[in-house]
């Protein structure tokens, strides 16, 4: 796959649990991790010590007989960020790795592939920063 960037870091901890409510409550109460009901999960959020860049990584609990991990049996399933996600799967498709599918929303272009052990692993391409308006709103600053 020579130099072609790939992973650059977690983008989400998502796992299952039999009682995500319940859950929920004893990470807010024992350990501080509180959830945003409408985000669905935790949000971290953070900057890269090297360039100053913004992210994030979502931590979040499923029901048990979610779907949403399948074909996987594994009760977890991690999101990794990844700065080319074209790129990517084009050496993963090369290496003969399935994509299972991918999809574009407007927080970013995933795609999901497994692992040899059966985990299912979710890929996420972060939107782009707007260069435009940081550009216009530096032009103000002046």
């Amino acid at each position: 796959m020579g130099t072609l960037k790939r992973v650059t870091g977690f983008g989400g901890v998502f796992f299952k649990a039999r009682d995500p409510e319940r859950l929920y409550r004893w990470y807010a109460k024992h350990l501080g991790v509180r959830r945003k009901p409408k985000e669905g999960g935790v949000t971290f959020l953070w900057r890269d010590a090297q360039t100053g860049a913004r992210g994030m990584t979502v931590w979040a609990l499923f029901p048990h007989d979610t779907t949403y991990f399948d074909p996987s049996s594994a009760p977890f399933m991690l999101n990794y960020r990844v700065h080319d996600l074209d790129g990517l799967l084009a050496a993963l498709r090369k290496a003969g790795v399935k994509i299972e599918k991918a999809e574009d929303y407007p927080y970013g272009r995933f795609a999901w592939i497994m692992d040899p052990e059966g985990n299912r692993i979710e890929l996420w391409e972060p939107p782009k920063p707007k260069v435009k308006a940081a550009r216009k709103k530096a032009r103000r600053k002046k």
